[in-house]
């Protein structure tokens, strides 16, 4: 297939490689320019522009930092520029409404769209290993699926439009509050004496075992790829944590939910990304709980 992959950052240059060493022709555009040149220093060719990209595309896939961004590309002549009936992929992450929202302007314009953000983070993406919560048709599930399958390893079909989105929000979601928990369980272990092996050793192997532990594990040692060894080097980066919660926050004030945990995570991550830990692994808030800043 012709592809347009537009986004071509430490997530999205990636998830280009892969698509075109299963064989598509992909043309990707940043408005970034330090990006654009890793693309093209990566082997992927570059259009002047994401109109320019769509032009001749198949399908176009966006991964973009924000919902208004994927919102302004759609109405700013992207959706204009594709042949009629391209498959639009929407990778980036974003609300529940906005993934909605773009889907309702691309089949007014006359394409398909379906929302399909993903997890996993930059190994991930590099790996091919990723994540995908997909919002679609079962027949445009159906169109994508060899396209998500060169990018990643697991592929939810989760509903309609925006509920991809939905399944992400809540995911990171878990995933936050476990961070911040496992973070406090280490420093109260600290405190009382416990060693980080041996804490490690009984939560891994009992009740406790959680994927921000086993995975993430947020002390040095006892999960040797972890972020932790390498001075929480994202990874999956505070801010963007808080980005998601920020999401995850909005769906629960619009659906008027009792999530407690979830705000408090939000807060939490809010505080820690507008600190020091922005552009820090998200693991990293183990660091403001033993300060006391959280």
């Amino acid at each position: 297939m012709k592809i347009a992959f537009l986004g071509l950052g430490h997530m999205g240059l990636p998830m280009a490689r892969n698509l075109q060493a299963a064989g598509h022709d992909v043309a990707g555009f940043d408005v970034m320019p330090a990006a654009r040149e890793a693309a093209a220093a990566g082997g992927v060719p570059l259009a002047a522009s994401g109109t320019d990209a769509a032009t001749d595309a198949d399908v176009v896939i966006t991964m973009f930092p924000a919902g208004k961004h994927v919102i302004e590309a759609y109405e700013g002549g992207l959706l204009a520029a594709a042949r009629p009936n391209t498959l639009f992929i929407e990778s980036s992450t974003i609300a529940v409404d906005e993934a909605q929202a773009a889907h309702a302007l691309a089949i007014a314009a006359g394409h398909r769209n379906i929302d399909a953000p993903v997890s996993g983070g930059v190994v991930g993406a590099e790996n091919a290993t990723l994540a995908f919560m997909v919002g679609a048709s079962d027949e445009d599930f159906a169109a994508a699926l060899p396209l998500l399958e060169a990018m990643g390893k697991r592929i939810v079909h989760c509903g309609g439009p925006g509920l991809g989105q939905a399944a992400k929000v809540c995911n990171n979601m878990i995933l936050a509050v476990s961070q911040i928990v496992v973070g406090e369980a280490f420093v109260l272990g600290e405190r009382l004496g416990l060693s980080h092996d041996a804490l490690y050793d009984v939560a891994a192997n009992a009740s406790g075992q959680c994927w921000a532990l086993t995975t993430n594990c947020p002390v040095p040692g006892p999960v040797p790829t972890s972020p932790a060894n390498r001075d929480y080097q994202p990874g999956f980066a505070g801010a963007l944590m808080a980005k998601d919660l920020g999401l995850a926050l909005q769906a629960i004030d619009q659906t008027s939910t009792d999530a407690r945990m979830g705000r408090l995570a939000q807060e939490i991550y809010a505080a820690f990304a507008a600190g020091s830990g922005g552009g820090r692994d998200f693991s990293g808030i183990i660091t403001d709980i033993r300060d006391g800043q959280v």
